[in-house]
């Protein structure tokens, strides 16, 4: 009776049969506008008509109990209630569906979407009612309809934000500009069709409404799913997978989910809940194969994982992983692995999949490749042994793809398997997959064996994973990392190529298959070197992100003791505080910080720090600045507390302690950088009375000196000292003399910082005390210094109006004192022999810095007696004038020490007097030239140079005998004149004129390899900053210098001695590579625009004099004509544009973003070439003819040189030899048969005498970041290609595992792996070879000239075929033709392209006479 009277609200028998028949014959697709009358009758009283009807429907269905409907009379089935009662069923299901397929047309509100909800559960409660079938209910289209609901009729704000988030997502990851516009479109017209829904206010209780209406929609669908089989229906099932996966991030989880099959479904309370039981569901075999239910549900669930929104049709973009979004994904994870173990076997297989499309739609973005990672660390778990081994196995393949987001991956998944316990081998195993699941592969060849990359992010994400390794709790992948560096035995590890194919653009995502994405196993080849230097490249590699990886590795190796703690690694981190890049010099600081609080109590990691961290004070850069004052402040200032018994057992202030008394002891020479960082804290007032009244606590302690270096360097700014306890110090200094000499001259330092705040009896005190010490010259030589230094400062306190009458006194008092005691050591005739070296070093330097303050008191005699020491005569007298100053005597019988010291003496006192110095010069500068003693010559340049800033034109001509030193016999005397002459290039007291320029380039090759840095440094960082033209102005003049070339009528005409000349010249074919690294040097650091001007230059300055006449062709002149040819053909003569416009895209980017930059590059290639080809026409190419006709003429062997310049150059413009020759036919045939002549011939040569030399590595390690150039092998020519394939086998290996992967399992069983890399990296584009060319793989000896880590070719995307592919990629023989075609293969890395067809080429003028003799 209820159930008529439901069905009486419904007016189901006013409905017309003609409206019935015509939702019907439209398949549900549309439904007309029904009656109003009979529509406002149903929704008078909202949706309780429809809930009524499904109270009364719900007994019906075979959920209800046998018991309840005997007790409710429900004898008769629900269809035949129908009939009774004249209600025909086509007319219940239209009307449903006027509601159901009609909610998206009709006016949006809660009404009309709660109607829909409760139709669409009448519907599905229907058709799991017994009879449905007979009844003919189902019908694809509405039962699509009433699963879509959940989607539609829940409030869209929320999903439209998330929309939108990803749209932003997407544009922050470098998406095209098209794809941005054409998502924002859609985005756009997505809020224009739910403008409705933004007027409708959808209140708290109507939310919980429509949800409870969805959860009994959902309800209702599992019923169905449990007895309404949809084997036949596979649309249906795939809408019931995707509407599941849809709700599995419909609302958040309160605790974890439980999936229980038996667990009943009024039970289950979440949304997710129940989306999960219903996947569970759609696994039955009642619903299909079960092998294609699992597929398709694991298929669904890939995107959830991934963290991405599919839409219809186009690309999944990319969510923002916010705490919702990673718990769906995690929910995701737990449910597959719940279904791993129920169905065991029939799970694994696609398991597999799933974790190859996790790894292959993996997009290259940190934070969604550590989630994924994780996620397929989870997955793999439930894998057993061999499946696991199986996959570890195609991760390699994978790791070694050409699309760098894959490398990139594959270096995550080894890092998160290595957190995983490791697994034991099964016994059924063989020695091949059970090394695979050591964590010694995955370490050493996954991680490890990335470290060479082409890609310099991959390069920098593998250091960085090797520094994870060591992070971890897991010993095991620590172990493995110590294997690596052992110094003990040969170590090799695996590091296989990328793959040289590549896939076939996928253009839409509609036909993407969940299938086996099948890598074809590469061989394997080994090589063994330390791991170390490999490390030490990294250090020095071009890119800053590179460098960053190598610094934390290292460090990270230091920090757990796997590498020595010693001063060359340390001192690695400590140069790169000096790095030309910000970042990397933060990250030396930030590393060495690290190690300084790992080893605080390390002697060698303290010096390390201090000697990275205080010259970054004054840095260029204001961060670097910041960085190192902001750690120097943690590390030292703060730790200064007051002195008590226990300070030592405080780890910061013994390690406080410890860093001063190493500025005290072995790190002097940082005095100067330290004091500038308390000139910068003083002005930000850092000194305050509690750290005063600290620092004072420690002046009398075990660790005074370090507290008196501190006061030194704060007593200038702080005058609320301890003045007592100051003067005590003193008093004890000067009465016992047992302090050290560093301790000493910071109290003398302290008391010229004081002195004004003393009374005038204590100062005189003070005044006498340092002039008796003087007298008696027992303190050692330092303190001579800072005692001179402390008197004179004295002396401005004490008479601030005669300070100079006090220096005279004082001061000259000593200048007499030295020239008394010099006099008795050289009149005396045995003087010479019996002197104190020590006390007469002593004098000198007193003398020395005394005469500074008071030159009035110097006299002749004092300055004879200076120039006595260092002339020869003994009977020499100081009241004679010498006839010839200095060395033009004999050799002195003096010692070395003293007269070096003497040098450094008579500057001083050339510096307070001209006419001293303009008499000397000719003397200092013949003592730089004949001079045998080192310390002389070294001082006498020191001196020279002092002088040079005080007499800028009196010294300007002996600047060559300055520079002369850049080629000085010591290594010491050629670093100190780089640096000297660096400094006053810098301050424009010296002038790059005459042969300065030529001079200082040349210790570019200076046998000393820190000499060579030096002198590039300076070059690049200092010098070229303040003059871009520098080596652009001086290039040509090179050539002509270096090659002792004076027959031009411009170049290298300044006037040089012979001695000079031979000196500096790098003439011969013995120093051809050093002149060719000093223009390759140069070129490098050229602009475009000056490379494209020099190439002008040269050919009207050079090539057209020789076409001229102006320059002889004879043994000379062809010398120079062949470098410069040679010079014209160096790669780095290239202009970047071009070089760049070749696909050479910066690999860290995004494939959209690689693209756009490739765009940007090609256009700006074809305008530069364009610019350059008309250039070439107009100037190169008339003088080329010119000279390549004269040089024919004269039978020259530089025309072999001609034409290989003319072979790089025509590269570019091969199809156009004829066009660029049009004003003359016969000569462009000429050059173009000519240069095929010559190609066919070089590649003649290559193919017979290259073979052995091509399995040598070329050295392209570069000694600093800013000069180092990846050098790229040239393309192979077509002969040389033919050869090669000549080698190979007809066809990929097919079996298990590559020979060579099997050969190093097997060592990695007994021995740990290790394989030093090999610094040449190669990239670019490889031709795609079509389905039906054969591809080959070279076996193990063939040839190549790529680093084994570097990947060859590219996998732009997968193209997935139709239907299910067979599991594992290991084929046996006998499988079919089906099974093979749905298998995706990805070619080898090894395999080559065919050799190219061969073509028989005429000259075309031999064919045009032939004709015309015919």
């Amino acid at each position: 009776m209820e159930l008529m009277n439901a069905l009486e609200i419904l007016k189901l028998k006013e409905v017309s049969k003609d409206w019935v028949d015509g939702v019907w014959d439209l398949e549900f697709t549309e439904v007309e506008a029904l009656d109003a009358e009979i529509e406002d009758s149903i929704t008078r009283n909202g949706s309780r008509g429809l809930e009524a009807l499904y109270r009364c429907l719900l007994p019906y269905t075979n959920n209800a109990e046998s018991s309840t409907a005997a007790s409710d009379g429900l004898s008769q089935s629900v269809w035949t209630v129908l009939g009774d009662s004249g209600v025909s069923t086509r007319s219940l299901v239209a009307l449903l569906a006027y509601f159901v397929v009609g909610a998206r047309t009709r006016p949006d509100g809660f009404q009309p979407r709660l109607l829909s909800l409760h139709a669409a559960s009448i519907y599905l409660l229907l058709l799991g009612t017994p009879g449905s079938v007979v009844n003919q209910v189902f019908h694809q289209v509405l039962f699509d309809a009433c699963l879509a609901l959940p989607a539609h009729c829940w409030p869209q704000s929320c999903e439209r934000k998330r929309k939108k988030e990803c749209v932003k997502s997407s544009q922050a990851e470098g998406k095209r500009p098209r794809a941005q516009r054409r998502e924002q479109e859609e985005v756009e017209g997505g809020e224009a069709e739910e403008e409705q829904e933004e007027r409708v206010h959808f209140s708290p209780r109507n939310l919980l409404t429509i949800r409870k209406a969805i959860v009994l929609l959902v309800r209702n669908l599992l019923r169905l799913l449990q007895t309404f089989p949809l084997k036949d229906k596979r649309q249906s099932a795939d809408s019931c997978v995707k509407i599941f996966s849809e709700l599995t991030d419909f609302e958040p989880v309160i605790g974890e989910l439980e999936f229980n099959s038996k667990q009943a479904l009024d039970e289950i309370k979440s949304v997710p809940e129940l989306a999960y039981y219903g996947l569970a569901l759609l696994c039955s075999p009642s619903h299909g194969d079960e092998k294609e239910n699992v597929r398709r549900v694991f298929h669904s669930l890939l995107y959830v994982i991934l963290m991405m929104r599919r839409g219809e049709g186009r690309k999944p973009t990319l969510l923002l992983p916010s705490q919702a979004v990673i718990t769906s994904r995690d929910q995701a994870l737990l449910f597959v692995c719940h279904l791993v173990d129920e169905l065991k076997e029939i799970a694994l297989p696609f398991l597999r999949i799933l974790l190859q499309h996790l790894c292959c739609q993996m997009v290259e973005k940190t934070d969604c490749r550590s989630h994924g990672a994780q996620a397929v660390s989870q997955l793999l778990d439930k894998m057993p042994g061999s499946d696991y081994a199986s996959f570890i196995k195609w991760l390699f393949a994978y790791s070694t793809n050409s699309k760098v987001a894959y490398r990139l991956f594959a270096l995550d998944v080894s890092v998160a398997l290595l957190a995983c316990p490791e697994r034991q081998a099964e016994g059924s195993m063989g020695p091949e997959q059970a090394g695979l699941l050591s964590h010694r592969f995955l370490v050493q060849s996954l991680v490890f064996g990335r470290r060479s990359d082409a890609s310099p992010t991959v390069r920098a994400h593998a250091l960085t994973c090797l520094s994870r390794c060591l992070e971890m709790p897991s010993l095991n992948a620590t172990r493995c990392v110590q294997e690596l560096f052992s110094s003990t035995g040969v170590h090799t590890v695996l590091e296989g190529d990328g793959t040289d194919g590549s896939l076939r653009s996928q253009k839409t995502y509609r036909t993407l298959q969940f299938k086996t994405v099948d890598i074809t196993g590469s061989d394997i080849s080994y090589e063994s070197k330390e791991a170390m230097s490999v490390l030490m490249r990294r250090v020095s590699d071009q890119k800053t992100i590179v460098r960053k990886s190598a610094l934390q590795a290292i460090m990270s190796l230091m920090k757990h003791s796997v590498i020595l703690l010693g001063q060359e690694n340390l001192s690695v981190l400590s140069e790169r505080c000096r790095d030309p890049a910000v970042s990397v010099k933060k990250k030396a600081m930030q590393c060495l910080g690290e190690l300084l609080h790992a080893h605080s109590h390390s002697r060698v990691v303290q010096t390390a720090w201090l000697r990275g961290l205080l010259p970054a004070i004054i840095d260029p850069e204001s961060a670097v600045q910041d960085k190192a004052l902001e750690s120097l402040e943690q590390v030292v200032l703060s730790q200064v507390k007051k002195h008590s018994p226990s300070s030592w057992e405080d780890a910061g202030q013994k390690l406080c302690w410890d860093l001063l008394g190493l500025l005290c002891d072995d790190c002097q020479d940082l005095s100067r950088y330290f004091s500038k960082a308390f000139t910068v804290w003083s002005r930000q007032n850092k000194f305050t009375a509690a750290f005063i009244s600290n620092l004072g606590s420690h002046m009398e302690a075990e660790h005074a000196a370090g507290a008196w270096l501190l006061l030194s360097k704060v007593a200038g700014s702080s005058p609320n000292l301890n003045y007592r306890k100051i003067l005590d110090a003193w008093d004890r200094m000067v009465r016992l003399r047992n302090v050290t000499v560093t301790t000493s001259c910071h109290i003398l330092s302290v008391l010229g910082d004081v002195c004004e705040h003393l009374n005038k009896d204590t100062r005189s005190r003070i005044v006498e005390d340092i002039m008796s010490w003087l007298r008696s010259l027992e303190m050692p030589q330092e303190v001579v210094g800072a005692s001179v230094e402390a008197l004179c400062r004295l002396g401005r306190a004490q008479a601030k109006r005669g300070t100079q009458a006090f220096l005279n006194q004082h001061c000259g008092e000593l200048v007499s004192l030295c020239e008394t005691y010099l006099s008795t050591v050289i009149l005396n005739e045995k003087g010479a022999q019996n002197l104190n070296e020590d006390l007469v070093v002593k004098h000198l330097y007193l003398l020395g810095v005394a005469s500074l303050h008071c030159p009035a008191r110097v006299g002749k005699r004092t300055v004879l007696l200076v120039q006595s020491i260092l002339s020869s005569s003994p009977e020499h007298t100081a009241g004679g004038q010498p006839e010839e100053p200095l060395s033009q005597f004999h050799p002195s019988s003096m010692p070395s020490r003293v007269r070096a010291h003497a040098v450094l003496t008579l500057g001083k006192l050339c510096l307070q007097h001209e006419e001293l110095t303009q008499r000397y010069l000719p003397a200092f500068a013949r003592e730089l030239q004949l001079s045998a003693d080192m310390a002389v010559r070294s001082n006498v340049a020191l001196v020279m140079c002092d002088l040079y800033v005080r007499y800028t034109n009196m010294l300007e001509r002996y600047l060559p005998n300055i520079s002369a030193c850049l080629q000085d016999d010591h290594p010491l005397i050629r670093e100190q004149t780089v640096t000297m002459l660096t400094s006053l290039l810098q301050e424009e007291f010296v002038k790059w004129k005459g042969s300065l320029f030529f001079r200082f380039v040349t210790v570019l090759v200076d046998p000393e390899p820190a000499v060579s840095r030096l002198c590039e440094y300076c070059l690049v960082h200092l010098l070229l900053k303040k003059n871009p033209a520098m080596f652009s102005q001086h290039f040509i003049e090179c050539i002509f210098h270096f090659n002792s070339y004076e027959k031009h009528k411009t170049y290298n005409k300044f006037s040089q001695t012979a001695s000079e000349k031979a000196r500096f010249s790098l003439r011969g074919s013995q120093n051809k590579d050093k002149r060719f690294r000093i223009y390759r040097f140069l070129l490098e650091n050229f602009t475009d625009a000056q490379r494209f001007n020099i190439t002008t230059k040269i050919s009207l300055n050079v090539l057209a004099c020789f076409v001229d006449g102006e320059l002889a062709l004879d043994d000379e002149g062809r010398e120079i004509l062949s470098e410069t040819l040679g010079v014209l053909s160096l790669k780095e003569m290239k202009l970047q544009a071009l070089a760049a416009g070749r696909g050479e895209v910066d690999e860290q980017d995004d494939e959209p973003v690689a693209l756009a930059k490739a765009v940007i590059q090609v256009a700006q290639k074809k305008v530069v070439s364009q610019v350059q080809k008309k250039i070439f026409i107009e100037n190169m190419i008339p003088i080329i003819i010119a000279l390549k006709s004269k040089l024919e003429q004269q039978h020259s062997p530089v025309l072999k040189d001609l034409m290989g310049y003319l072979q790089v150059t025509m590269q570019d413009y091969r199809s156009e030899v004829k066009e660029l020759f049009a004003a003359d036919e016969q000569l462009a045939a000429e050059l173009e048969y000519n240069l095929t002549l010559y190609e066919k011939e070089q590649q003649d040569n290559m193919a017979a005498s290259s073979l052995p030399r091509e399995t040598q590595t070329r050295d392209s390690a570069a000694s600093s970041p800013a000069t180092s150039s990846m050098r790229l092998p040239a393309p192979a020519s077509p002969s040389r290609r033919h050869l090669q394939g000549a080698f190979t086998t007809p066809q990929a290996p097919r079996g298990p595992l590559p020979a060579q992967l099997s050969r190093l399992l097997s060592q990695s069983a007994g021995r740990p792996l290790l394989r030093a890399a090999d610094n040449q990296q190669t990239s670019g584009p490889h031709r795609r070879l079509s389905a039906q060319e054969s591809v080959s793989v070279p076996p193990k000896g063939s040839l190549c000239h790529r680093a084994f880590s570097t990947p060859h070719g590219n996998i732009n995307d997968v193209t997935f075929g139709e239907g299910l592919s067979a599991i594992f990629s290991e084929r046996r023989g006998g499988s079919s033709d089906r099974e093979e075609e749905s298998v995706l293969h990805l070619r080898s890395p090894e395999q080559r392209s065919p050799p190219p067809r061969q073509w028989e080429v005429q000259s075309p003028l031999a064919t045009r006479r032939t004709k015309k003799g015919q």
